[in-house]
C-alpha cells in the first residue's frame, strides 16, 4: 500500500537530507515535489495544498533551519504533519458500559460490507467479547446466505432481520434477540446499492431511528480515490457517519482516499482491510501509518499480527536453537509457514524498517506463493536425518530429492546455500553484540536517518 506515494516523497526528501545546509528556497523546492506527490496520490488539491503550507509554516523556521540535522528536522516536521493529516489520535470501537454495543455498516454495493462486517466481527472477539451478526441486506441476492456462509466459516451467529413489519422493526427484534443470546456486540450488515440514491438513505435512517446505534461506520474502497471521499461525505450529511472503514487498502498505491478524508469531510479512518482473508482487517493507527508512507516500517503492526499467528513456545524454541547454532530445516520449514501466515512477503517487508529498500535492492523480484511451495516441497522430500544435516546431502541424495519434489538438482543446491548463508547470519547476530548489530541493520530502513519518537521529541540520527 502507498507504494507510489512512499517512491515519490523519497525523491523529494533526497532534496532535504543531500545537502548539509538548508535556505528556504531548498525548502521550497523540496515542497514543491511534496505537493506533488501528494496530488499524483489523488490525494484533494485543496488538502495538499494546506499540508504543505502547515509544513513550510514551520520548515522555515530558525530552530529548523540552524539545526545540525535540518533535513532530517524537515522530514520530522512532515512525519508529524501527516500523522495530523491521518487523524491524528486512534479512532475504533467505544465498548458501551450496558451492552450491547451496536454497530451499523452503512456503504454502497462492492465496497466489501459482509465481509467487513465478518471480519469485524473477528477483530471484536479478539478484544474478548461476544459478537452477533444481523442480516439486514435484503435486496442483494444471496446477501444472507453470504454472510451466513462466512460466519460459519469463522463460528460466528447471524440473525436475519424480518421484513414483517418494515425493516427497521425487524433490525430492532435482532438486535434485541442478540442481546438475550448474551451477544454484547451486535453488527448489523445492511443493503447497499450501485449508487447514492433516495431510498438507500431513506432506509438507513429508518434503521437508525428505530434501534439504538452506538457506531455508523461507512465501508468504502480504498482504490475509488477521491470518489470515496465524496461517498463518504454524501452519507455523512444525509444519515450521519462516525467513522470509515477502508476495504482493499493493500490494493491502493496511492492512498488518496485515506489522505483526504479527515481533512476533507472530517471523517477519520477507523479500520482499514489489508487482505483477503478473514483476519486481514486492522485498527487505523495514523503515527503507525504515517511510518509505512514515509518508508519507516512499521514493526508494531507486524508484532501484533505475529503474535496472533505464531506460537510463542515454537519461536523460544527455534531462538535457542540459532543461539546454539542446531537450526535445521524443519525449523526453517516452520518459521517460512508462520511468515506465510503473516500475508504476502512484500507486504511483510514493507512493514520493516529497511524492507522496501531491501525489495529494491531485489529489484522487485521477491519469492511468489509458487516459489515458497516448491522451497517448501523439497524439504519435505528429504529424510528426518537430511533436515537435521544438510551436510550429507550428496549429487545422488540432491537428484532424489528434486524427483521426488519435482523441482532440479540445480534448485535443491540453491536452498541448501541459502539455508547455509541464514544459519551464518543468524549466528552473528545472536548474544547482546549481535542483536545490537541487527538494531542498527533495522534503523538503516528510515529515510534521512530520522526516527520520530513520540509527538514533539526531537529527531534522532541513526
Amino acid at each position: 500500500m502507498f507504494d507510489t506515494l512512499t517512491d515519490k516523497l523519497g525523491v523529494a526528501f533526497r532534496r532535504f537530507t543531500d545537502k548539509g545546509r538548508l535556505t528556504p528556497a531548498d525548502v521550497e523546492v523540496g515542497l514543491r515535489e511534496v505537493r506533488l506527490a501528494l496530488l499524483e496520490a489523488d490525494v484533494n488539491y485543496k488538502v495538499a495544498r494546506e499540508f504543505v503550507d502547515r509544513v513550510r509554516e514551520r520548515a522555515v523556521g530558525r530552530d529548523v533551519l540552524e539545526s545540525l540535522t535540518p533535513g532530517q528536522q524537515v522530514i520530522k516536521v512532515v512525519y508529524e504533519e501527516l500523522v495530523t493529516l491521518l487523524g491524528g489520535e486512534d479512532a475504533k470501537i467505544t465498548y458501551q458500559p450496558e451492552p450491547p454495543t451496536t454497530v451499523l455498516l452503512m456503504g454502497l454495493q462492492g465496497s466489501g460490507k459482509t465481509t467487513t462486517a465478518v471480519k469485524l466481527a473477528l477483530l471484536v472477539r479478539q478484544e474478548d467479547h461476544r459478537p452477533m451478526l444481523v442480516a439486514a441486506d435484503l435486496q442483494r441476492a444471496a446477501a444472507v446466505e453470504q454472510l451466513q456462509l462466512l460466519a460459519a466459516e469463522q463460528q460466528l451467529e447471524v440473525l436475519v432481520a424480518s421484513q414483517d413489519h418494515g425493516l427497521a422493526k425487524g433490525v430492532k427484534q435482532a438486535a434485541a434477540e442478540a442481546r438475550r443470546r448474551g451477544a454484547d456486540v451486535v453488527i448489523i450488515d445492511t443493503a447497499g446499492r450501485l449508487h447514492l440514491d433516495q431510498p438507500l438513505m431513506e432506509e438507513l435512517q429508518a434503521v437508525r431511528k428505530a434501534t439504538q446505534v452506538h457506531h455508523g461506520l461507512l465501508v468504502v474502497d480504498a482504490m475509488t480515490g477521491q470518489e470515496a471521499v465524496k461517498v463518504a461525505g454524501a452519507f455523512k450529511e444525509a444519515v450521519g457517519v462516525d467513522g470509515v472503514v477502508l476495504t482493499k487498502l493493500d490494493g491502493d498505491a496511492r492512498g488518496g482516499a485515506a489522505l483526504s478524508m479527515q481533512a476533507a469531510i472530517g471523517l477519520q479512518v477507523w479500520y482499514c482491510g489489508v487482505g483477503e482473508r478473514a483476519r486481514d482487517l486492522e485498527a487505523f493507527h495514523p503515527e503507525r501509518m504515517a511510518r509505512r508512507i514515509l518508508g519507516m516500517g512499521d514493526v508494531l503492526t507486524l508484532v501484533e499480527r505475529a503474535s496472533q499467528e505464531m506460537s510463542t513456545e515454537e519461536a523460544q524454541r527455534v531462538e535457542e536453537r540459532i543461539r546454539e547454532g542446531r537450526l535445521t530445516l524443519d525449523d526453517f520449514i516452520v518459521q517460512m509457514r508462520q511468515l506465510r501466515r503473516l500475508g504476502p512477503l512484500d507486504s511483510v517487508l514493507g512493514m520493516m524498517p529497511g524492507g522496501r529498500e531491501l525489495m529494491r535492492q531485489q529489484g522487485g523480484h521477491l519469492p511468489d506463493e509458487a516459489q515458497l511451495g516448491r522451497i517448501e516441497a523439497i524439504v519435505l522430500s528429504m529424510t528426518p536425518q537430511e533436515r537435521r544435516r544438510p551436510q550429507l546431502l550428496d549429487a545422488s541424495r540432491r537428484r532424489r530429492i528434486a524427483s521426488g519434489s519435482g523441482t532440479t538438482p540445480v534448485e535443491v543446491s540453491r536452498l541448501i546455500k541459502s539455508f547455509e548463508r541464514m544459519q551464518e547470519m543468524m549466528r552473528g547476530f545472536s548474544g547482546l553484540g549481535g542483536r545490537r548489530r541487527l538494531a542498527a541493520e533495522l534503523l538503516k530502513g528510515a529515510p534521512g536517518g530520522v526516527v520520530p519518537g513520540p509527538r514533539g521529541a526531537r529527531g534522532s540520527r541513526r
